[in-house]
C-alpha cells in the first residue's frame, strides 16, 4: 500500500475515533440531564405536597449567593427568592420565597404550593401589574458535588396579589441558559447573554429576546448595529427613556479546570470577574480596582477605589484608628465580595449575602446592608453577619470521586425546622421501599409504574413517553442508591 493509501487509511482511523469519542460525550451528556431532572421532580414531588399558603415571621434566610432580590412594586418590601450554597464539599440549591419588610426590618418566610424547581444563577423582574407580579426565567440546578449542571429554559410569574405561582408555556424563547440577564421594559422581558454548560459544550450567548406582557408570546429580536459579543454576568439596566444599556460581563475560552476552580469560575461569570481578577481581589491585602467611565462630551473619568484586606489592617496602628474614628465617626461597610444579591427601592441600595474568599476558603454571607444612592453618605448594618452560620469543610479525594448522586437528598437549609425535615421522611417513605438484598433490576421491574406514574406527574402531560420513561428509571436508580 502507498504513502496516500496509509494517509487515508489513519484519516478515516481518525474519523472513527473523533466519532467514536462524540457519541460517548452525548451519551455521557445525555445521562447527566436525566440524573439531574430526577433529582429535580423528586424535589417536586416533596413541594407538590403543599396545598396552602403559609406565611410566618423567621430569622434573616440562611447564607447564600446567586438567588434574587427584587423590590416589591407596591408594597416597602423585598422578594429574595432561590439561591444555592457551598460548604466545601456539597452544594444546597434553593427554591425559597422570603419577604423582608423594610419599615419594620423584619423577615417572614412565605409557603407557597407548586413552586419553580430549586435554583440559582437565575433572573426575576417586577411589574406593577394586577397588584405587582414577580417574573423569573432561566437559572441552573447543580448536583451536589457541584460537578453536573441543569439548565433551566421555563418562565414563572408570582402573583403577589394572591400569593400564586403559575408557570407560563409559551414557544419560541431563549434556550436553557444561567448567568443571564432580564429586564423589564415597555410591557416587555428583555433577556439578554448567559451561558450553558454540559459535559458536551460550554457556550456563551449575546442573543436577545423580547417577552411580551400582554399577549404571552416570545420574540427573538435582531437589533441592528453591532452588539456585544457573548457574555454572561454583565451589568443591564433600562433608562427613563426606554433604552437598554449593558455593560461588561464574563467570557472564558479554554479547557474545563479541576472543581474548585471550575466552581469559582462559575461564580464569577455570574458577577463578571474571572479567576485572576478573583485571585487578584482576594482578600489578603490592598486592592486597587480602576473602572473608566465615558462621559458625554468625550471627555474620560477615572474612578479608583481601594480596598484593604486584613493584612494590612493588621499592620495599622491603634493611634492611626483612633485618629480616623474621631475624625469620620465609626464607619462600616460591607466586606468585599461576590455575586450578592441587589435591590433598590424608593431610592435606597440594599445588599444581601452573597460570598467572600480568603484563599481557597470561600464563605457564603447573610449579611443585608443599605446605602442611599441620593446622599450615599454611609452603610446602615440592617442584618449582621452570624458567625455561626460560617461552615466550611475540606474538600478529601473520596469526595470528588465518589458517585456524582451522592447527596441527592441534599437542598434542605442544615437548621431547618425538624417539622420539615420529617415532611422530608415521610415523603421519601412514600416511594416503595428497597427489599433486603434486591438487586437494582428487580427493584425497577418491581416499581417501574409506580415511578413512571411520578415521572409524568411532575413533567406533565405534554411530555414524551420516551422521556419520561428515562426519567421514571433515573428517578428509581437514584432512590434505590439512597436506600442502600
Amino acid at each position: 500500500m502507498g504513502k496516500k493509501g496509509k494517509r487515508e487509511k489513519k484519516g478515516k482511523g481518525a474519523e472513527k475515533t473523533a466519532a467514536k469519542m462524540e457519541r460517548k460525550v452525548s451519551r455521557r451528556a445525555k445521562k447527566e440531564e436525566e440524573d439531574l431532572e430526577a433529582m429535580i421532580a423528586e424535589f417536586q414531588s416533596l413541594d407538590a405536597k403543599k396545598t396552602q399558603v403559609i406565611e410566618s415571621s423567621c430569622p434573616p434566610p440562611s447564607p447564600r449567593l446567586n438567588g434574587s432580590l427584587s423590590a416589591h412594586p407596591e408594597k416597602d418590601e423585598l422578594i429574595l427568592f432561590g439561591g444555592e450554597y457551598f460548604n466545601g464539599q456539597k452544594t444546597y440549591l434553593y427554591n425559597e420565597l422570603y419577604i423582608y419588610n423594610i419599615r419594620k426590618n423584619s423577615w417572614s418566610k412565605v409557603e407557597i404550593p407548586n413552586p419553580p424547581p430549586r435554583r440559582c444563577a437565575h433572573q426575576a423582574a417586577v411589574v406593577p401589574t394586577a397588584g405587582g407580579q414577580l417574573w423569573v426565567f432561566g437559572g441552573e440546578f447543580a448536583s451536589p458535588n457541584g460537578e453536573q449542571f441543569y439548565h433551566y429554559k421555563d418562565l414563572w410569574v408570582l402573583h403577589l396579589a394572591t400569593k400564586t405561582w403559575e408557570q407560563i408555556k409559551a414557544s419560541g424563547g431563549p434556550s436553557g441558559r444561567s448567568g443571564h440577564r432580564m429586564v423589564a421594559c415597555k410591557r416587555q422581558l428583555i433577556i439578554f447573554g448567559g451561558f450553558h454548560e454540559s459535559a458536551r459544550d460550554y457556550i456563551y450567548y449575546n442573543d436577545v429576546y423580547a417577552f411580551n406582557l400582554d399577549c404571552f408570546t416570545w420574540n427573538k429580536l435582531a437589533p441592528s448595529g453591532i452588539g456585544p459579543a457573548p457574555r454572561s454576568g454583565c451589568q443591564m439596566a433600562t433608562t427613563p427613556e426606554g433604552s437598554i444599556i449593558i455593560y461588561g460581563g464574563y467570557s472564558k475560552q479554554g479547557p474545563k479546570s479541576e472543581k474548585r476552580k471550575r466552581r469559582r469560575g462559575r461564580q464569577a461569570e455570574a458577577e463578571g470577574a474571572g479567576d485572576e481578577e478573583m485571585e487578584k481581589q482576594s482578600p489578603q491585602g490592598p486592592v486597587e480596582i480602576v473602572r473608566e467611565v465615558v462621559a458625554e462630551d468625550g471627555t474620560v473619568m477615572t474612578i479608583k477605589q481601594v480596598i484593604s484586606g486584613p493584612a494590612e489592617e493588621k499592620e495599622r496602628s491603634e493611634s492611626e484608628e483612633e485618629e480616623e474614628d474621631g475624625a469620620l465617626g465609626q464607619q462600616v461597610e460591607p466586606c468585599p465580595r461576590s455575586n450578592a444579591m441587589l435591590a433598590v427601592k424608593h431610592g435606597v441600595l440594599y445588599v444581601y449575602g452573597g460570598m467572600f474568599e480568603v484563599g481557597d476558603r470561600q464563605f457564603t454571607l447573610s449579611d443585608l446592608y443599605s446605602i442611599d444612592l441620593h446622599k450615599m453618605e454611609e452603610w446602615k448594618v440592617l442584618v449582621e453577619m452570624d458567625p455561626k452560620a460560617q461552615e466550611w469543610l475540606e474538600e478529601s479525594e473520596s469526595d470528588e470521586e465518589g458517585d456524582d448522586m451522592e447527596g441527592a437528598e441534599g437542598g434542605e437549609e442544615e437548621e431547618e425546622s425538624s417539622e420539615e425535615e420529617s415532611e422530608d421522611e415521610e415523603g421519601e417513605e412514600q416511594h416503595p421501599s428497597v427489599q433486603p438484598d434486591e438487586k437494582h433490576a428487580d427493584y425497577l421491574s418491581r416499581t417501574e409504574q409506580y415511578w413512571i406514574k411520578l415521572a409524568r406527574s411532575n413533567m406533565g402531560p405534554d411530555a414524551k413517553e420516551k422521556k419520561v420513561v428515562k426519567v421514571a428509571h433515573a428517578m428509581a436508580k437514584t432512590f434505590y442508591e439512597d436506600s442502600l
